[in-house]
């Protein structure tokens, strides 16, 4: 299921696996869960973020504050780590909560490990729910200044690597700029199919 707003780009992710690249809003996805690129404190914001819960509804703000705050005084889901949630009123059954890392606050090794551990607890979590298929936004692209050519390497390593039983992996991608980045080097690393 893609979202609405086509075109979308499929590859061969893994044997088992299919990646759907799209442009297009991601509170419009109707498959079993949509990721939020969160804050910590998982308390909604800007950006997807705030697209997400206004989409969702106040339900999804509760439903984050009755997650276990796990770090100091507020956080509920450090930087690398993943939360599920029921999506309330968005078409999607879920949404997995993740955190990437802020660019420039990190090392650049160090802050691609964290952007590839949020891509890979997002699908842990999935796969542990047994769900079919999950859409990213470009995670930590945004106001976490991470610069969209190196995280679309990562984010497609990442799934690669932690795919699971998923049977589609979808980016929706909300800008035409993004939405080239991630469509040239799925195009450039894995396999088109019709």
């Amino acid at each position: 299921m893609s979202a609405s707003q086509a075109p979308a780009e499929h590859f061969e992710l893994t044997p088992n696996s299919r990646l759907i690249i799209s442009k297009g809003d991601i509170t419009q996805f109707a498959g079993d869960a949509i990721v939020n690129a969160a804050a910590p404190e998982l308390l909604g914001g800007g950006g997807v973020d705030g697209a997400i819960h206004d989409a969702a509804g106040p339900e999804l703000l509760e439903a984050c504050r009755r997650l276990p705050v796990v770090q100091g005084r507020s956080i509920r889901c450090p930087t690398g780590q993943a939360q599920i949630t029921l999506g309330f009123n968005l078409p999607a059954r879920y949404v997995i909560h993740t955190v990437g890392p802020i660019y420039h606050m990190h090392e650049p090794k160090s802050a691609a490990n964290l952007l590839a551990d949020a891509h890979r607890n997002s699908l842990k979590l999935a796969n542990e729910h047994d769900l079919e298929t999950v859409a990213f936004p470009a995670i930590s692209c945004g106001v976490y200044s991470y610069p969209p050519g190196d995280a679309v390497k990562v984010a497609l390593e990442a799934c690669k690597e932690a795919a699971g039983s998923l049977e589609e992996i979808h980016f929706v991608l909300f800008s035409n700029n993004m939405y080239s980045i991630w469509q040239e080097e799925a195009s450039s690393t894995l396999k088109p199919i019709a």
